[in-house]
């Protein structure tokens, strides 16, 4: 946004939770730079300062998306500011490890599915009626690959990420008369606090770059993505370029989820070429 930039012609807001680290934050970034306000929700209040320091525009609301009347009293916040809301980003998410038969399953279970699948339903209950008075708008629900496909041990997470792509339709549908688009983002792996955790877990924090290489190295483009890669779709679903696009689930994965993990003998490839 330059000086010159009005407040008739500026970018209405949009609210982006889990803002302070990781795609959230990377998303609240590129929103930032198209010139509009943002809402940067986490429970993070120290990260969130951090951030708005960057981002001199940008209202912290510090609020854990599994206390419903914590993000009620942040959305009424944004009411209090103006209420003027043209999307949401839904960035916000834990990861979790453990089987269904596993002594804390059903503490994972409950913790996993509050803010990953309520969390989310929360914040579009409070953002819907703001997005419908500002004449529309678009919300994006950042999901996983493991909507589709699973990993070992990792149960709880994956139903959360299935549980989102329908909700996401679900929403679609019932708000495409309203000029409500819904869609979902659906990373591979991607370089994030969260993931350099996970590996840091599995493989020890000495070898967490080698770990998360070696991550990279199961998609087929040879890399884990960089949280602005995935920003960059984010916006382009929340804006008007994207305006027939609604209810849809966008891999952004480095064609994990295309390939197929069998792999030929070489002689038999040789033999099939011939």
């Amino acid at each position: 946004m330059t000086e010159t930039t009005s407040e008739a012609t500026r970018p209405a807001p949009v609210l982006v939770t889990g803002a302070a680290a990781g795609i959230g934050e990377a998303a609240a970034r590129r929103v930032a730079a198209t010139g509009a306000r943002v809402y940067a929700l986490d429970r993070d209040g120290d990260a969130l300062a951090r951030l708005v320091e960057q981002l001199p525009d940008a209202v912290p609301l510090v609020a854990d998306l599994a206390d419903p009347d914590a993000v009620a009293a942040a959305f009424a916040a944004v009411a209090a500011d103006g209420g003027r809301l043209a999307g949401l980003v839904c960035a916000a998410g834990v990861q979790s490890y453990g089987t269904v038969d596993a002594p804390d399953a059903r503490a994972t279970f409950d913790r996993t599915f509050d803010v990953n699948v309520r969390g989310v339903f929360l914040a579009a209950h409070h953002a819907v009626p703001m997005l419908r008075t500002n004449g529309g708008g678009s919300i994006v629900v950042v999901s996983s690959v493991q909507a589709y496909m699973a990993q070992q041990g990792v149960v709880a997470y994956a139903a959360t990420k299935g549980a989102l792509l329908s909700m996401v339709r679900a929403m679609a549908v019932d708000h495409a008369h309203e000029g409500i688009r819904v869609n979902a983002v659906c990373p591979g792996s991607v370089d994030t606090p969260m993931l350099r955790w996970a590996a840091a877990e599995f493989a020890g924090p000495e070898h967490v770059e080698e770990t998360v290489a070696e991550w990279g190295r199961s998609h087929p483009i040879g890399r884990v993505a960089q949280a602005s890669e995935v920003a960059e779709v984010i916006e382009f679903l929340l804006s008007s370029r994207a305006s027939f696009v609604t209810g849809a689930d966008v891999k952004v994965d480095g064609a994990l989820t295309a390939g197929n993990a069998v792999v030929l003998p070489e002689s038999d490839t040789a033999e099939a070429d011939r």
